[in-house]
């Protein structure tokens, strides 16, 4: 596997390069609609990671909101019910259906949210998510994963443990994380060769459609390929969330969440984780 920590030394200058380009300031972009947009981020970090994409994102006419993740190193099946209720909340609040972006580990979280929960999602899209084997990434990173996981297991709260990965508690998760989604929400996992972090063969889920940019893995949510993809791409969630919105869907009314089309006025299966994989070449 080609890549390492290193690689990552360049995102300075990513961001760089992004603060001073047009786009930052929303220039050269369809501007968006209103659509909600919840954001999940990576391993170990938590919302602060991820306050340029949420900056950014309202400025070119969406709305944002954070995960409530401080640090994302819990239990996957715990993490996705409170994303869950988030989500559905956003749903209630803004009578819409919900783009969800996820970075890295966000993006598995976000990909089993909206299988789910399908009904109240846009699309979903990962950025250097490691969705074919989540194992696949920097022998450093790989270590703290098994440090934290040690930490669950030895019983300090808010840790995932090892029986969030060979246990009963995230069965169902790990169910979910391997099928294909359904076909009526999106999926995007945008992945790069320059990653430092995630192998990006590891990035490349069958039931999705790739996207390669050229940054490094934290440039994913602070760049300029990167920015101008999710642009791209969150427009055209936003069309799929007005087209399926005119269709009456019995799968929210049972969850209790109301989820109405705007006045007519206003409209003008990757492979079990678990299991090694070979990773395309």
């Amino acid at each position: 596997m080609r890549f390492g920590l290193g690689r990552e030394g360049t995102f300075g200058i990513e961001l760089a390069a992004l603060l001073r380009d047009p786009l930052w300031r929303g220039e050269g972009v369809a501007p968006g609609d209103g659509m909600p947009v919840l954001l999940v981020p990576g391993f170990l970090v938590g919302d602060g990671s991820l306050r340029p994409l949420y900056d950014w994102l309202g400025r070119i006419g969406y709305a944002p909101q954070v995960s409530g993740i401080r640090h994302n190193v819990g239990c996957s099946a715990a993490l996705v019910r409170r994303l869950e209720r988030r989500l559905e909340r956003m749903a209630q609040e803004h009578r819409s259906r919900v783009a969800l972006v996820g970075h890295s580990r966000g993006g598995s979280l976000a990909k089993v949210l909206a299988q789910r929960k399908p009904h109240l999602v846009a699309g979903v899209v990962m950025l250097g998510t490691p969705q074919i084997e989540p194992l696949a990434v920097d022998p450093v990173v790989r270590g703290l994963l098994f440090a934290t996981g040690a930490l669950g297991t030895l019983g300090v709260p808010g840790f995932a443990s090892a029986s969030c990965l060979i246990g009963s508690c995230c069965r169902e998760f790990w169910r979910l994380y391997g099928e294909p989604i359904d076909r009526r929400v999106p999926l995007v996992s945008v992945y790069s060769r320059r990653d430092g972090i995630v192998d990006w063969r590891s990035c490349l889920d069958p039931s999705a459609t790739h996207v390669e940019v050229a940054t490094t893995h934290m440039g994913m949510v602070a760049s300029v390929p990167a920015l101008r993809v999710l642009a791209a791409t969150l427009r055209d969630f936003a069309a799929n969330r007005r087209r399926l919105e005119r269709i009456p869907r019995e799968g929210a009314a049972r969850e209790g969440v109301r989820i109405a089309s705007r006045p007519r006025a206003r409209q003008h299966r990757a492979r079990d984780p678990r299991a090694v994989a070979k990773a395309p070449r």
